[in-house]
């Protein structure tokens, strides 16, 4: 019962922020202009800015947090580790590593064919992650785990500086992308990102068993009848794709990964029954409220998003990394 009234209580939080959403930017809308532009249409400035402006950026945000969301705990179940989260594991640099490439060498436009390149790229960087955190002395650990990530994400996102240096002409199209942010994305690329993205979301769900087995050991998990490799791997291709169909429709986008599971955590949940659709709740909701504060931290300007969201995740990945260290020293 907490944990219905837990997401019930998510559910009206993200209602208020979509409201919110709809209603706040340079200029306040009133509530009968909002609804008139949802409902009449309309070809004047306020139905414009609500239509096409305000609903494409909160449908977006909803649905990269939620999908952000549910990646960062597959991968923190799939290592057992809670530092894992796409931003931080250079996932997010890999999807975008992709996708620039592709632009600029290729000239693509498809947005379905850019939409498969970053979760290509998603899934060679996961690869390459978890090959290095293996090498180096498993992916458990979380400091093997983080400087892999961290080195190739680093060696990523200077790759895409050196190639978006070389081509002047989309230089300020792949900046503004690559920022990371929910307005003024194209909506065509939603329409891929949303059904894929539940369709992924309701085929873990029903994985939920297998994935609260898998927080054990791996023998206590076999033991219990669950392929663990099988499982493991199903797991993290599950969150690089959610990683991947993010960037592709936002930009890389870090820290909601990281921070929604263990904020859902918070209610007490433990079995992936209720983590998996929390997770995702509170995704879309860290997104939202990420996204309005962005539009009044330097009013009348925008701040970058992943700006409010470092404020969240830094904090996080801290008390992490302090909690591990004296868990380790006990």
């Amino acid at each position: 019962m907490p944990r219905l009234s837990l997401s019930f209580g998510l559910l009206a939080l993200i209602a208020l922020l979509a409201a919110a959403s709809l209603h706040l930017g340079v200029r306040f809308t009133p509530t009968g202009d909002v609804w008139r532009a949802l409902t009449e249409g309309g070809d004047d400035q306020t139905a414009l800015i609500v239509a096409t402006l305000r609903v494409p950026r909160t449908l977006i945000a909803l649905t990269v947090g939620g999908a952000l969301g549910l990646s960062g705990l597959l991968l923190q179940t799939a290592t057992r580790n809670p530092l894992a989260e796409p931003g931080l594991l250079g996932i997010n640099a890999g999807a975008g590593f992709a996708v620039v490439l592709l632009v600029v060498f290729a000239g693509v436009q498809s947005l379905s064919v850019i939409a498969l390149a970053a979760c290509i790229g998603a899934l060679l960087c996961a690869a390459l992650v978890f090959g290095l955190a293996l090498s180096a002395g498993g992916m458990a650990s979380p400091s093997h785990l983080l400087l892999a990530g961290v080195t190739i994400a680093a060696l990523l996102s200077s790759g895409i500086q050196i190639v978006i240096v070389a081509d002047e002409r989309t230089m300020e199209e792949l900046l503004f992308w690559l920022s990371g942010g929910f307005a003024d994305r194209d909506m065509r690329l939603l329409l891929l990102a949303a059904p894929a993205s539940l369709l992924i979301a309701l085929a873990v769900w029903r994985m939920a068993p297998m994935l609260d087995a898998l927080l054990a050991d791996d023998l206590t998990a076999q033991s219990l009848g669950v392929p663990v490799l099988k499982v493991r791997f199903v797991v993290l291709v599950a969150a690089a794709l959610l990683a991947g169909i993010s960037v592709s429709v936002a930009g890389p986008v870090a820290f909601i990964g990281l921070a929604a599971p263990h904020l859902a955590r918070l209610g007490g949940a433990q079995a992936h029954g209720a983590l998996v659709p929390l997770s995702i709740l509170t995704g879309s909701a860290l997104a939202l409220a990420a996204d309005i504060a962005a539009r009044f931290v330097i009013h009348p300007s925008e701040a970058p998003v992943g700006v409010l969201l470092a404020a969240v995740g830094v904090p996080t990945l801290l008390y992490l990394l302090q909690r591990k260290r004296l868990g380790a020293a006990a």
